[in-house]
Order: structure tokens, then C-alpha cells, then sequence
């Protein structure tokens, strides 16, 4: 298969995976809003070696989505082998991704996420059973370092085998998601693995700042993360921003619009799940404006599209 890495046009505009946030609805709102790619919730590969159906139920996608990635966690290559055949053969998503670098308790306490950085035998061995076992391109998500490790040291350690991507999250297993960023460090990445694509994670959260770092450091793209939770629009406007040295602040008709535009999405695909997983993301989405703590407060209660609709309504435009 086509490695649709090489074809995208840079800066890649990527949003990352992340829990609880980067499933279907919201992956279409991303590419409607001109994120480049798009990569699904963690997925266990020991739950798709063991129960297949439920877990590929999660993973589906619409077409608007492509090129969408699925992301797999685990620490068992055999379960990798198995789940990356499945994902090719019954998916056919546009890539497969690693997941190195999440420093959430309950994944780096089963040993997977950034506990496998310093393995360095069983890091390859994954690897290795994920690319044997399909023809789509295979990405890695990992970290700046953790604790005896870096970045640098386990790109070092697999740079051999056939992976086509690296998204570098640029803080530390210690940093969690306030410590410092290190972009040189992705640099550095990207002057060992010239041939490959690399990004970089973390920090960007304002279309200025996506410019000042695709401005200062030599890398492929970024992947953005908690900088879309209830601003998808982002990627629409750092475009802007690099194409016209301007864009578009939303203002809360638009907002409200897309707003409407998610929550469809989220029915059409979960139905009452969906109205319940809506909630988080309206709270973020009307965050900033006047009157959002009253805002916040009637949304976080809904049960249905007309609901929000209907609240956003009787909200004055400010």
C-alpha cells in the first residue's frame, strides 16, 4: 500500500491521539477544519487479539476522515502481530501507530505507553511484529525521555526498521503535559532519520505559536492535541496564519455552528452515548466567552441535539 506520509503537503497539520477525545465525530470535525491527519483513540492490541468485533466497533471511520491513523497500545508482540493484520485486513484505515508515549497511570502501570521506551529488545520487537504483519505505513508516538532514556537514544535503537513516522511528544514521562517542550530534541530526531517523517508534540495551543515553532525548528509538521479541545478550528487557522500572516477569530455564531455540526455527528454515531460524550467538548467550546459559566452549567445537562440547540439560542451572541 501507498504511504500517504510522503504525499501530504508540509507543514503536516496532524491531531494527535488522544483518550476520551479523538474518535469519529471528532476526527470529522478536525478534517473539516483542514487537519492534514487524523489518528483514533489508544486501542488495545491485546483486546483485538482477544475479542476482535467490539474493539474494531470502536475503531470504524467515515471515508471524510481519511488519511486516519489507528493508533495501538499493548506490550505483548505477538498481540501487535495479530492486531496489525486485523486492523489491515478488516479496517483499512491509512496507517498504523505506536503508542510509546502515553504517561497515563493506568496504561504505564500495565507496562505499556512509555514503560516500553527503555525496553529497548522489546521496543524493536513490536515494532517489528507491527510492520511484518502489514503493508500500511507504521508511525510511532513517543516521548522526549524517561528516566534512563531519550528520544534520541531510542530512535538510535530502532531507526533500522521500517517505520515511516515519528511524532515526538516534547516532554519528558516526568514532565507530563506541563513540563518544558524540547523542539531541539525533535531536531536532533530529525537530522538521524532524514528519509523518515518527523513531528512534533506538545505546547500548541494558539495558531501563533504553531507558526513561531514551524518557523524556528526543521521538522515535518506538528501534532496538535489539547490545543483542538473546543478549538478544532485551529488547523484552518494556522493555514491561514502561514498562507496570509493573518485569520479568522471564531466568534460564538461560528463556534455555535460547529458546536451543532459535532453534536450531530456524535448522535449519528453513539446515539445517547454520544449526548453524554458531547458534554465535555461543549464546555470547552464556549469557554472564553461571556456568560460561560451559566452556559456551561445548562450544556453539561443535555440529552439531545435540540437541547443544545436550543440553549445556544436563548444565549445572546456577544
Amino acid at each position: 500500500m501507498k504511504n500517504f506520509w510522503q504525499k501530504l503537503k508540509k507543514p503536516i497539520l496532524a491531531l494527535a491521539p488522544m483518550a476520551g477525545v479523538t474518535d469519529s465525530a471528532f476526527r470529522q470535525i478536525c478534517r473539516e477544519n483542514r487537519a492534514d491527519v487524523v489518528y483514533s483513540e489508544m486501542a488495545s492490541a491485546t483486546a483485538l487479539y482477544y475479542n476482535e468485533k467490539k474493539t474494531l466497533e470502536l475503531l470504524k471511520f467515515s471515508k471524510s476522515e481519511r488519511p486516519y491513523v489507528v493508533q495501538l497500545f499493548g506490550k505483548v508482540p505477538e498481540h501487535f502481530g495479530v492486531a496489525a493484520r486485523i486492523i489491515t485486513d478488516k479496517l483499512k484505515p491509512d496507517g498504523i501507530d505506536i503508542n510509546f508515549g502515553c504517561p497515563a497511570k493506568k496504561v504505564f502501570g500495565h507496562g505499556s505507553g512509555c514503560a516500553l521506551m527503555p525496553q529497548k529488545k522489546l521496543a524493536r520487537e513490536i515494532i517489528s511484529a507491527v510492520c511484518q504483519n502489514t503493508k500500511l505505513p507504521v508511525s510511532l508516538k513517543i516521548r522526549a525521555g524517561i528516566r534512563t532514556i531519550n528520544a534520541v537514544q531510542f530512535i538510535n535503537n530502532i531507526k533500522d526498521l521500517p517505520f515511516s513516522t515519528v511524532m515526538i511528544h516534547g516532554r519528558t514521562y516526568e514532565g507530563k503535559f506541563t513540563g518544558r517542550v524540547d523542539f531541539d530534541l525533535v531536531c536532533e530526531i530529525k537530522k538521524i532519520i532524514p528519509d523518515k517523517i518527523v513531528l512534533a508534540n506538545g505546547g500548541v495551543d494558539s495558531p501563533e505559536k504553531a507558526l513561531e515553532i514551524l518557523s524556528k525548528y526543521k521538522f515535518d509538521g506538528i501534532g496538535i492535541g489539547r490545543g483542538t479541545l473546543g478549538r478544532p478550528f485551529i488547523f484552518q487557522q494556522i493555514k491561514d496564519l502561514i498562507v496570509t500572516n493573518s485569520y479568522t477569530d471564531y466568534d460564538f455564531k461560528r463556534i455555535t455552528a460547529i458546536m451543532l455540526r459535532h453534536a450531530s455527528l456524535l448522535w449519528k454515531t453513539k446515539k445517547a452515548k454520544g449526548m453524554f460524550e458531547i458534554r465535555k467538548h461543549l464546555a470547552w467550546y464556549v469557554k472564553g466567552f461571556p456568560g460561560a459559566a451559566e452556559l456551561r452549567r445548562k450544556l453539561v445537562q443535555i440529552k439531545s441535539v435540540k437541547e443544545i440547540k436550543e440553549i445556544l439560542e436563548n444565549k445572546t451572541a456577544p
